[in-house]
């Protein structure tokens, strides 16, 4: 065994412990947290300078798409981003899979240890099957045309098939890149069973123009790819609520970005029983489309929020206490308390892990991190993660 001293000990479940000390085993359990008043323990005591979180949970990367880190511009805004990484993400086996490892053990190092993932084909399954982290694979299925839909249906099927044993569900891209038959198809799947969704949710205005008005630079999009969408007609409302009456109500949905959703979104989801869950990642909103999502109308709305980096191809570095900085950076009402229970618990939770991950707590196993270089409770631009289990 071995225990740990901090200034302060953030358990998520339970108040902050001041001169806390946690105790763990050769194998990452929680033993206790206690105090410097409690009785002294047999086990020596490492003393450390800062907090100790547990290990954060990013509940959406890509680890496939990470060889194109740095070959796609920043701001240039999502319809160009989608036509960039439809040119790049084609590249031989060997140089996706080194970039992936390079991301799972990126991610290790900056104190992640829980990853919902998002895969169009079954090439990071050695990676992942082989990784100190865990890993939930969402298959992610795009056909916006109608007639493709079982298809595609039946080629997720099997993709999910290539990951067994390992955690996996199958999950609409997007509004706009998935017809309401495949909608529908991904519905009857969901009814039984378990099958975790992870949808990419109101990245850009376009968005919503698209499905409101049949406007704006999806039509374009398609266009580019040569694709006949003159079977879609406008829903005269955003596209998120257009696509809520389509979802199970069996499973729990992470809507991810929500860079333009508003209050009446948000106002529309409470009036359906559906299993909402919310996940930012501020860093490749700013990279993608230069603007974030107004976070703080999510707050106290009753829903679970997470938080996740995307991928390398729209972000620096896969870290989520990078994404909290920037939250904090743009939104300082929001407290480390909120923002580590979005980069823990809540992210356990979503991902049904939360009986282990999320909370140091005796029991679990969620691993330990000491954040430094804090200004009081604040996240600053010298404030760092360094894993200690």
């Amino acid at each position: 065994m071995k225990s740990f001293k901090a200034d302060y000990v953030f358990p998520v479940c339970a108040d902050p412990v001041k001169n806390g000390i946690v105790t763990v085993d050769d194998f990452g359990k929680i033993v206790s947290v206690t105090d410097d008043n409690s009785p002294p323990t047999q086990t020596p005591i490492e003393t450390v300078s800062g907090i100790i979180v547990p290990g954060f949970i990013n509940t959406h990367c890509h680890t496939e798409l990470s060889h194109i880190k740095d070959k796609i511009s920043a701001g240039g805004g999502l319809i160009n981003f989608i036509k960039d990484i439809l040119s790049f993400r084609s590249a031989g086996p060997g140089e996706i899979l080194e970039a992936a490892q390079a991301a799972d053990q990126q991610m290790f190092d900056n104190g992640i240890v829980a990853v919902g993932d998002i895969s169009n084909n079954s090439i990071t399954a050695p990676i992942k099957a082989k990784s100190k982290l865990y890993y939930h694979t969402f298959i992610e299925i795009l056909g916006f045309l109608p007639a493709n839909a079982e298809e595609l249906f039946n080629k997720a099927l099997a993709t999910a098939e290539e990951f067994k044993p390992q955690s996996t569900s199958i999950t609409a891209h997007a509004p706009y890149s998935v017809s309401k038959e495949l909608f529908k198809l991904i519905k009857q799947h969901s009814e039984t069973g378990t099958n975790l969704l992870s949808i990419h949710n109101q990245e850009c205005e376009d968005e919503n123009k698209f499905y409101r008005y049949k406007l704006g630079g999806f039509i374009d999009l398609y266009k580019h790819l040569g694709v006949d969408i003159g079977y879609f007609r406008p829903q005269a409302r955003n596209s998120l609520q257009s696509i809520i009456p389509l979802l199970t109500n069996r499973q729990k949905v992470l809507l991810v970005h929500n860079t333009c959703t508003n209050l009446k979104d948000i106002y529309f989801i409470k009036r359906f029983d559906r299993k909402v869950n919310w996940c930012f990642c501020p860093n490749a909103n700013i990279y993608i489309e230069k603007r974030l999502p107004k976070i703080e109308l999510f707050i106290n709305q009753g829903f679970n929020i997470t938080l996740g980096t995307d991928s390398l191809a729209s972000n620096s570095k896969l870290c989520i206490l990078s994404e909290m900085r920037t939250i904090q950076q743009h939104f300082p009402s929001i407290g480390i308390d909120t923002l580590l229970k979005w980069g823990t618990i809540n992210g356990a939770q979503f991902l049904g892990i939360d009986d282990e991950k999320g909370t140091i707590e005796a029991g679990k196993t969620p691993g330990l991190n000491l954040i430094t270089g804090m200004d009081g409770f604040k996240l600053t631009p010298d404030t760092k993660v360094k894993r200690l289990v």
